[in-house]
């Protein structure tokens, strides 16, 4: 091969390399695509009855002090398969909060909230929708809040700790009040603030 010849295919070399560099889409670009041919099925109402409150209930109901006429009886989770169900409750709630944030209608078409109007404290799912529309920030922050308590349980889940997770279970439900509180109902807000300064929460 003379001179000129190794410097030709030298080039061609050099020029493939660098047209499969360009045409390789960086991994931030590929990641917006993915999510851009994302198309939500269901409505925020949706995902909350059928995913969010069902799963709650695991960490919600995992420990408990009650009352009765035999006298205090506690429960808490004891086995392996006890935490596992509080360990995928936490998982399937935290992934969901993703769901949450991508742009999707608040309730099912034709969907009304019962005490919605003039004078009622709920708003109604364009009511809603408006004020999510207007300031996605504020909503995405109540997400994030909901993510990171839950997050937490994983670690709690790992230490075997049940007094931690009956504090995380208050910690939960406050995140989804507060954001319950700022639009679905803030017409109750006053009386719910007030009647939780009113008494230890959760108790």
């Amino acid at each position: 091969m003379s001179k000129s010849q190794f410097v030709a295919s030298g080039l061609l070399l050099l020029v493939m390399v660098s047209t499969l560099q360009c045409a390789k889409p960086e991994p931030a670009a590929e990641a917006a695509s993915v999510a851009g041919d994302l198309t939500p099925l269901f409505s925020v109402k949706e995902l909350m009855q059928n995913i969010i409150d069902p799963q709650a209930d695991f960490i919600f109901e995992a420990v408990a002090v009650d009352i009765d006429e035999h006298g205090i009886v506690e429960t808490k989770p004891t086995s392996d398969e006890d935490w596992l169900k509080v360990q995928r409750a936490a998982v399937l709630m935290a992934e969901s909060t993703n769901l949450l944030k991508m742009p999707r209608r608040v309730a099912p078409e034709g969907d009304k909230n019962a005490l919605s109007g003039p004078g009622q404290p709920e708003l109604s799912p364009e009511q809603i929708q408006a004020k999510l529309n207007q300031d996605r920030h504020l909503w995405n922050t109540h997400v994030d809040h909901l993510r990171d308590e839950l997050l937490k349980v994983l670690a709690i889940v790992k230490e075997r700790d049940s007094d931690k997770l009956l504090e995380a279970g208050s910690d939960i439900d406050r995140a989804c009040e507060a954001c319950h509180l700022e639009y679905w109902y803030p017409g109750d807000k006053a009386a719910v603030l007030k009647d939780r300064d009113s008494r230890v929460y959760g108790s």
